[in-house]
């Protein structure tokens, strides 16, 4: 059996974080994931809130940042894969945060 080049931790905790959030149900654990999508100004206004089957549902602020974040959603869907694992994340939905 040949040997795999060995991984770094940093490169093994996405795909953890997407497993434990598939398998829970909920995105919280994809929260460092997000925040390295999104970037910090984002980051501060929305968050994942759950994994559902291959969607993740992100709660938002507000409609502005659902507008801004659909015409997005595509590019997004694509980096969080590009971290999480092909397919891991194939929609966005976003719900309004209850305050």
């Amino acid at each position: 059996m040949a040997r795999s080049e060995p991984k770094t931790l940093e490169s093994l905790l996405p795909r953890v974080l997407a497993r434990l959030a598939e398998e829970s149900g909920r995105g919280q654990a994809l929260t460092p994931v997000w925040a390295s999508v999104v970037g910090p100004h984002l980051a501060r206004h929305t968050r994942p809130h759950a994994l559902q089957g291959t969607t993740l549902v992100v709660t938002v602020e507000g409609e502005e940042w659902a507008r801004s974040l659909e015409a997005e959603a595509a590019s997004l869907c694509e980096q969080l894969n590009a971290r999480l694992g092909a397919d891991s994340v194939k929609a966005l939905t976003f719900r309004m945060e209850s305050r």
